[in-house]
């Protein structure tokens, strides 16, 4: 069984339209929808905002439907100023920006995992869907939304992610972030607890992450239509061919 969370339920929409054989359980105050998409069963949740919520979500769902791979996907805001709204980070390895149990661990080191950055699980037949979707992109986006949002050919990069408990929206948030995290792609608010949860229950884990804006507002968007009109689009697109 494959595990697909996101933050919010606009962000998976347009993917659980097409879940056969639907099923809803609750736990925790979740809901997690089973079922199958292309003969695969998966397991679909939103975990809600914030770390916490991501690790509760995912311990729950590792406990109660013991998935094969647990797959994040959703938006994030970006911190490298090359990636634009639309383009996809391909998640290589996370780290939790907002860590700092200093002087008795490093900056950003989660304290007795003696590690700062979780590598996300080498998933060939994953990169190649999202791919995939790169190439076929205005068959699953019409090409009026995606000129709503400025996109003209969104790219893929493969990276480091950053997750927080803070909606990062300006200069300073932003700068401090980067300076302390070479290389980082985005950012976000759940994905390095997904990754840390999956590490200590040896669930290989991947994550994939559509741009909605610039890390520091200096690009803003109408992020709730974002959401709903293109990212879930995204999802849709890149799982229903993963599970093909």
């Amino acid at each position: 069984m494959i595990g697909i969370i996101s933050a919010m339920h606009d962000e998976l929409a347009e993917l659980l339209l097409i879940l056969k054989n639907k099923k809803t359980t609750v736990l925790g105050n979740r809901e997690y929808y089973t079922g199958t998409l292309h003969h695969k069963n998966v397991v679909i949740v939103f975990s809600k905002w914030g770390k916490v919520a991501a690790a509760i979500t995912t311990t729950q769902l590792i406990s109660s439907f013991h998935p094969s791979e647990i797959i994040f996907t959703g938006v994030a805001g970006a911190i490298n100023q090359e990636l634009n709204i639309g383009d996809i980070v391909y998640g290589t390895s996370l780290v939790q920006h907002d860590m700092d149990a200093s002087p008795l661990f490093s900056k950003l080191e989660i304290p007795l995992l003696n590690k700062t950055y979780i590598e996300t699980n080498s998933n060939v037949s994953l990169f190649n869907s999202v791919t995939h979707f790169q190439t076929s992109y205005f068959k699953h986006i019409p090409k009026k939304e995606a000129e709503e949002f400025g996109i003209q050919s969104p790219k893929i990069v493969k990276g480091i992610i950053a997750s927080g408990d803070e909606f990062v929206s300006d200069a300073v948030s932003f700068n401090n972030i980067k300076n302390n995290i070479p290389n980082l792609q985005c950012v976000e608010m759940e994905g390095a607890a997904v990754a840390q949860v999956c590490y200590e229950y040896n669930i290989p884990f991947n994550i994939i992450r559509i741009i909605s804006d610039k890390a520091d507002h200096s690009a803003p968007i109408d992020f709730p239509v974002f959401t709903k009109k293109v990212a879930s689009k995204y999802a849709k697109g890149i799982l229903e061919n993963y599970c093909s």
